[in-house]
């Protein structure tokens, strides 16, 4: 009983660590944010952090899964409903997030995964195979409905479905850096237009 009780508590300090540091890497950046800035905002001693991340490195190798699991998880149910067409899942999955920036008084994102991978990926590789997986972990979501849409009659029987997910997903990442810029929807409305089109037969 002590040692799962001891467990569950070092496994709820080390998600403390993860979401408040990885907040406030997203903002600062992987160069911005040191161990100090992780362990202030998480309220925790500087030793605590190096009993779960044996660096910095280790800290956002760990973030980008504690950041993005979840996020696959919901995506793969929202693509996956039962109770929707497959072309409708991945048009109401969008519009939703489009429906959530727009409730905002002033459009604003910060990209956790999309910092990394520009400022990290080349001087560190492991974190560049972490982000690229979860990327492709993303892409392969997105084709399996696509493949299903294209079963269905909602697309061309022709239709390359991998190529097509690559080509959403991409734009899709550039619509997230140009709000994270201008802070304006233009471009996200611009891509829901264009992927209506895209979802047709």
């Amino acid at each position: 009983m002590l040692v799962a009780m001891n467990t569950s508590i070092r496994f709820d300090k080390r998600d403390l660590i993860l979401a408040k540091g990885s907040a406030v890497m997203t903002r600062r950046g992987y160069h911005g944010t040191g161990v100090q800035e992780i362990v202030q905002a998480a309220g925790i001693p500087k030793g605590s952090f190096y009993h779960y991340f044996a660096s910095k490195e280790d800290f956002a190798l760990q973030a980008l899964e504690f950041v993005y699991q979840p996020r696959l998880q919901r995506y793969a149910e929202a693509l996956g409903n039962p109770e929707l067409s497959p072309r409708a899942r991945i048009l109401a999955y969008y519009r939703e997030l489009q429906a959530h920036f727009l409730r905002q008084e002033k459009a604003e994102y910060h990209c956790f995964i999309g910092s990394l991978s520009f400022e990290m990926s080349e001087l560190l590789p492991a974190i560049g195979a972490q982000v690229e997986a979860i990327q492709q972990a993303s892409v392969d979501i997105l084709q399996r409905c696509l493949e299903q849409a294209r079963q269905a009659g909602e697309l061309s029987a022709e239709e390359d479905c991998a190529n097509l997910a690559s080509f959403i997903a991409n734009a899709w990442q550039g619509v997230l850096a140009r709000l994270k810029v201008g802070r304006s929807t233009q471009a996200l409305d611009a891509f829901i237009t264009r992927l209506e089109l895209l979802l047709q037969p």
